[in-house]
């Protein structure tokens, strides 16, 4: 809030008091005199409607002599006083402006002029008649003066003018006014529409400069806040029956409940019948200052059409004394005897005569008491306008006081040279402040309309409006006091479309205001977590909707873990699997002294349990959360054990063929594939496998990968290949030998040996390359966890058929069968054949 009050205009009309214009000035025709005068060293003017003409009415409006009081009062005051203006009477002339633009302009002129004729090209020698107007009520007629006057740098200050175009100093340079502009009530009420969620409304503007300026004012601050109209309708209560009746169907075929009324009184003592007559009623209205408090208006509304209504009111404040002055007819009287009349006359509904009259009404006595009266001229609602008005003359004097230089006295000759006065801002010791476009602060009371038990509308305040507090806190509202259109406690709800839930966004639909939509719900993996969301949100990479679509919630991750019953199982399956390889090894060495085991070469056997030990165990590292060295750990542990292990077969088979042809005549084979090659070849074959898995290793290791692609609402943990080059190298390898093995195998299947480890080192290589051959497309295949329990049963299965083809029968002889445990039971075959 700017609380600087600058009156430069006033500074003008000062220099103007005090010299001689030397422009002529000419008034012709008839001679204009004021209604109410009193003579002064210094004269405020003021232009007020005393009488309503129209093309429908004409009456006399008792507020324009409440607003003449309150300026009789005003200088009265400052005339009495010692502090302010001593030494210097301030007078006043107030004219009639009849509520017409032309009059109020012509009345300005003769304030400005003064009323005597002048003789053509007689220069002026008498400085304007007054050095400052008061007025007027009407923007309208507000703006038609105010554009006459502003090349005379006269000031208007309006107290009840409130177009937000008056605030356009290139079009009105010396209009101030100690109202608020339009353009604050329009945000305030804005503000207020929305702060009750309502975001779709109708609107009734008065079509001239008040009613539309400030219905665009609205508008532009309602289209901010998310507000729309369904319809903004001018009215004027000249409007033919036709225009009135568009205007009645098109609110009837609406579908908004609230009705924001930018009018004036009158306009809605108008409607009120109207709307009634076409059942109209039970629509909640918000008002301007203009009509929100009019008591008169709510005593014509009889059918409660207006029922708890809200809206914007000018704060209500006291001026000690001023009820009471406003209620003294005297000063009047003394005023203007000719409109004293008048107004006397319509007051008490009484008649002044003399000898040739008719008497119809009752005879004036000049006796009546305003104490046995009640209309409007009683009615004290509009008090804060009236002090608006008395703030206007304060101002006025504290700028003539500082200007004049007044100390124990004011000094009329000793003015200040027009040459040296600067801009001079002044801060008023009044408290009324003026911003830079000659508005005061905004401030509003709340007013709600409430039926009392006696059928009566009140006045009730509920909240308040200051636009100097913070955007988020100008508003405040006691939402529990407020009475709503049909007297109920509820707010009504006013909207196109109802709110869209959390989880779903808005789709304005086709054609229509972005107030009407539909309420789409998110897709999957997209949330909105507000009401009323205009598009839904993706979630990050690692969260996923929830069903109602109104949070990303972490998404599950998923893995082969000790604790689920598929982990379980293959936990159990590999430790057995371990446990029956170390019982077996147990046997074979209580037993190693025994034909059947030492028989093609024990060493080999218990390096083959040794590795299908380490086969069984390799796969739990493929159980549980992945982590760098897990995965680098599975699949090097199983590309090496499992190449330990087929050395071994490929070293007993071949042990096998080198020993047939060692029992052929003159054949000296063994020689060349003893036990020290049998060790060397494991060796050579499972370092080859080594040497693959540290170049892969080196070059991309497998390494822990979080999967979001395969599933939308889970997390694959599992070990990436790092390079593919390598797994396939790896599993290759594994291949080779072992079909190399099963070749070798399948030759010396039928070898005469008792006990031909060849046939089942051959139904164990079946069954390996069996299994390994169905296990890579149901590993390319399998999801998820799926692909490490595919793995990890291939594994198990082709190491219980290594252990079970080669290993089982030689325990069952060595358990079972003892007397087959002999060489001779060994060799017994052989012999008998050859």
């Amino acid at each position: 809030m700017e609380h600087i009050f600058t009156l430069m205009n006033i500074i003008i009309a000062i220099i103007n008091f005090s010299r001689a214009n030397g422009t002529t000035c000419i008034l012709r025709g008839e001679s204009v005199y004021p209604q109410l005068s009193k003579d002064g060293d210094i004269l405020v003017g003021g232009i007020f409607s005393f009488n309503l003409i129209s093309e429908i009415t004409n009456f006399l409006d008792f507020r324009g002599f409440q607003f003449s009081q309150s300026l009789i009062f005003a200088i009265e005051e400052i005339n009495n006083s010692s502090s302010l203006l001593p030494g210097v009477s301030l007078g006043y002339k107030i004219y009639d402006t009849c509520s017409s633009t032309a009059t109020g302009v012509r009345m300005a002129m003769a304030l400005m002029n003064g009323n005597e004729n002048s003789v053509l090209e007689e220069p002026c020698t008498k400085p304007a008649q007054v050095q400052a107007i008061i007025g007027e009520t009407f923007s309208s007629v507000s703006m038609g003066v105010a554009v006459s006057i502003g090349p005379f740098s006269i000031p208007l200050i309006s107290h009840f003018s409130t177009c937000e175009c008056l605030s356009d100093k290139r079009k009105y340079p010396s209009f101030l006014r100690t109202i608020p502009s339009d353009y604050h009530q329009s945000r305030a009420l804005a503000e207020m529409v929305r702060h009750f969620g309502w975001t779709w409304v109708g609107a009734i503007r008065r079509d001239d400069d008040y009613g539309n300026s400030g219905m665009a004012a609205f508008t532009k601050v309602a289209e901010q806040l998310g507000i729309c109209l369904e319809y903004s309708l001018p009215f004027f209560k000249t409007y033919s029956q036709g225009k009135v009746m568009r205007i009645i169907e098109q609110i009837k075929s609406s579908t908004s409940r609230v009705i924001v009324g930018f009018v004036d009184n009158s306009d809605l003592q108008y409607l009120l019948d109207v709307f009634f007559e076409h059942n109209i009623t039970g629509y909640q209205w918000v008002g301007t200052e203009a009509w929100i408090f009019d008591p008169e208006l709510a005593k014509l509304d009889k059918h409660n059409i207006l029922q708890g209504a809200i809206g914007l009111a000018i704060p209500k404040t006291e001026v000690t004394g001023l009820k009471d002055f406003i209620l003294d007819i005297k000063p009047l009287k003394s005023s203007g005897e000719a409109i004293f009349t008048k107004f006397w006359e319509v007051l008490f509904d009484c008649k002044y005569t003399d000898w040739n009259d008719t008497v119809v009404s009752p005879t004036c006595t000049g006796e009546e008491k305003l104490s046995e009266i009640q209309n409007t001229f009683t009615d004290m609602s509009l008090m804060p306008v009236f002090i608006n008005l008395y703030k206007g003359v304060y101002a006025i004097a504290h700028t003539l006081h500082d200007l004049l230089g007044c100390k124990e006295t004011c000094h009329m000759k000793n003015q200040p040279n027009p040459s040296t006065v600067s801009v001079l801002t002044i801060k008023l010791l009044w408290k009324v402040y003026f911003d830079k476009n000659g508005d005061p602060a905004a401030r509003y009371d709340i007013i709600n309309w409430k039926t009392s038990k006696e059928r009566k509308n009140e006045f009730v305040s509920v909240g308040l409006y200051d636009s100097t507090f913070p955007v988020n806190s100008r508003l405040t509202l006691n939402m529990s006091s407020i009475v709503w259109a049909k007297n109920t406690n509820k707010v009504p709800i006013s909207v196109c479309s109802e709110n869209c839930p959390p989880g779903t966004r808005k789709a304005v639909q086709k054609g229509k205001p972005v107030c009407c939509f539909d309420c789409i719900p998110c897709a999957e993996g997209e949330i909105s977590n507000m009401t009323d969301s205009v598009e839904c949100n993706q979630c990050y990479e690692d969260s996923w909707s929830n069903p109602q679509r109104d949070k990303c919630v972490v998404k599950e991750t998923e893995y082969l873990s000790y604790e689920e019953t598929m982990g379980i199982l293959l936990t159990a399956v590999s430790i057995i699997g371990a446990f029956i390889t170390l019982v077996i090894l147990i046997i074979f060495l209580r037993y190693r002294n025994t034909p059947i085991v030492k028989a093609n070469n024990s060493e080999l056997s218990f390096l083959l349990l040794f590795s299908l030990t380490l086969c069984f165990l390799c796969s739990l590292t493929f159980i549980g959360q992945p982590s760098e060295w897990s995965c680098m750990l599975r699949h090097t542990a199983f590309g090496i054990t499992f190449v330990l292990c087929i050395s071994c077969v490929l070293g007993k088979t071949i042990v096998v063929l080198m020993a047939f042809r060692a029992t052929l005549p003159g054949s000296n084979v063994m020689k060349w594939f003893g036990p020290p090659q049998q060790r060397l070849s494991v060796l050579v074959f499972t370092l080859i496998q080594v040497i693959i898995c540290m170049l892969w290793l080196i070059i991309s290791p497998p390494f822990p990968f979080k999967n979001i692609k395969l599933y939308k609402k889970k997390i694959i943990l599992e070990c990436h290949l790092g390079s593919s080059i390598g797994f396939w190298a790896v599993l290759g390898y594994i291949g080779f030998l072992a079909l190399l093995c099963f070749i070798l195998a399948f030759l010396a299947r039928k070898l005469p040996d008792k006990f031909n480890e060849a046939k089942f080192i051959t139904f164990s290589m079946l069954i390996f390359c069996a299994v390994w051959i169905t296990f890579i497309p149901a590993y390319v295949s399998s999801p998820g966890k799926f692909t490490v329990a595919v793995e990890i049963f291939a594994i198990l299965a082709s190491s219980f058929g290594l252990l079970f083809c080669i290993f089982l029968p030689k325990c069952y002889i060595i358990l079972m069968k003892p007397e087959k445990n002999t060489k001779k039971q060994l060799m017994g075959k052989i012999c008998g054949e050859h």
